[in-house]
């Protein structure tokens, strides 16, 4: 891990933290090659696949209702209710992010210009799984596309070795309204949702979290077969941080965001040095006490704890890196905020870890990452509409637009379209 001033990095470690590697082109042949694969041999793919990657030989690809109610009753009923409680909150900060299904307005007398909202038909929602569940994938998906009015929403999930998928996350589908739920994971579950199996129908639009085959996938396969949602990378925090923070939960979040991956990052960005150092020893204690200290050690090698001159270095430095998750624990939070450009997700003062909004406070999980966050958003339910713009204009009001219309159409080269205007108001 990093620990210095922010204005003494050199350049070569200023781009490291910057400019996230990835190791996208290193999968590339492999992944066009199941890609290929699927789509000249569909389901028999699909199970040369699952076979070798998941281990697992699972006979029908859609999950039954048989199953479905069975891992309803291996899902402890605390865990439902936990999951119905995360459940509501989404749906809830969801609907709030609607805009108006229909609506018009006069740009100008006799000018009426207005949008209409679509949703899309289909969308899948990849779900990672396997060796663990994560149910709030699953939630974090379907919710937002079955807002936004999404007719069929298709899960695909790996299985687990006994060819079923971890009741937890069934469960979880389920319950945030998955109307298709299929035992096929990894970059072989892209490519059939995007070219359609005997199995696995063909999407609209692919959404949800994967690492870097799936990631290629999901790249590989966009505009010549389907939409996606976003790129992404190995998951992130920056935190932004003054004399009000308290060290041990800072490190505490940056332990949480090292845990994930080896490859995650956990950055923090401070203008109090004695916070840097607290923040440092405390980062070695709870690293050596963690579950998974192997993991979390490797990852901060990532990572960095820079102390900044004043804020507005902390804010441009943030700007750059444009995180996934971006912490704020500072006096002034609200004032900071206000200049933040760039980030996926934001939690505000001591008592907003990002494991917040990971399970539980409403907010979407699946974010931009590796800088991206520069240029897209978190997934939310625009993803899942579409917007048609709409216009009514009366005679009066294409007079008045005439000369605008015909002088613009004719600079272009384009008379037809200038006579389309004249051929109408010449008519009485």
């Amino acid at each position: 891990m990093i620990f210095k001033k922010l204005i003494e990095l050199t350049d070569e470690e200023t781009a490291a933290l910057l400019f996230r590697k990835s190791d996208f082109p290193d999968v590339v042949p492999q992944v066009m090659e199941i890609i290929s694969d699927v789509k000249s041999d569909g389901d028999l793919a699909l199970t040369k696949y699952t076979d070798k990657f998941d281990e697992a030989r699972v006979g029908k690809f859609r999950v039954s209702s048989q199953e479905i109610e069975a891992a309803y009753e291996n899902v402890p009923q605390d865990l439902k209710d936990h999951l119905e409680t995360a459940a509501m909150n989404i749906v809830a900060f969801h609907q709030e992010q609607m805009d108006r299904d229909l609506w018009m307005t006069e740009v100008s007398p006799g000018v009426m210009a207005g949008q209409k909202i679509v949703p899309l038909r289909s969308v899948g929602a990849y779900v990672p799984g396997g060796r663990a569940a994560y149910p709030s994938s699953a939630l974090m998906t379907v919710i937002p596309a079955k807002v936004a009015g999404v007719a069929k929403v298709v899960v695909c999930t790996p299985p687990q070795k006994n060819g079923y998928i971890n009741p937890l996350t069934l469960v979880a589908a389920d319950m945030a309204g998955a109307d298709e739920i299929y035992k096929v994971g990894g970059v072989q579950s892209i490519a059939a949702m995007a070219l359609g199996t005997e199995s696995v129908p063909r999407v609209e639009k692919i959404v949800g979290p994967g690492n870097v085959y799936v990631t290629a996938a999901k790249v590989i396969l966009r505009g010549s077969a389907v939409e996606i949602d976003m790129p992404a990378g190995p998951s992130e925090v920056l935190i932004i941080s003054d004399y009000t923070a308290d060290p041990e939960v800072l490190a505490a979040d940056m332990i949480a965001q090292a845990e994930h991956d080896p490859n995650s990052i956990a950055v923090m960005v401070t203008t109090d040095e004695d916070l840097a150092i607290a923040v440092k020893k405390e980062v070695e204690k709870q690293a050596d006490e963690a579950d998974r200290k192997d993991i979390v050690k490797k990852s901060l090698e990532n990572g960095a704890i820079l102390v900044a001159t004043d804020m507005e270095d902390a804010i441009s430095f943030s700007n750059a890196f444009a995180p996934e998750h971006l912490e704020i624990v500072a006096r002034d939070s609200m004032t900071i905020l206000g200049e933040i450009r760039n980030a996926g997700s934001v939690f505000l003062g001591n008592c907003t870890p990002v494991a917040a909004g990971d399970y539980a406070s409403g907010t979407n999980h699946v974010l931009p990452t590796s800088g991206y966050a520069s240029t897209f958003s978190g997934l939310n339910t625009d993803h899942f509409v579409k917007k048609i713009t709409i216009q009514q204009i009366t005679k009066e009001g294409l007079e008045e637009l005439e000369t605008t219309i015909t002088a613009l159409a004719e600079a272009e080269g384009l008379t037809a379209h200038a006579e389309s205007v004249k051929i109408r108001l010449a008519k009485k």
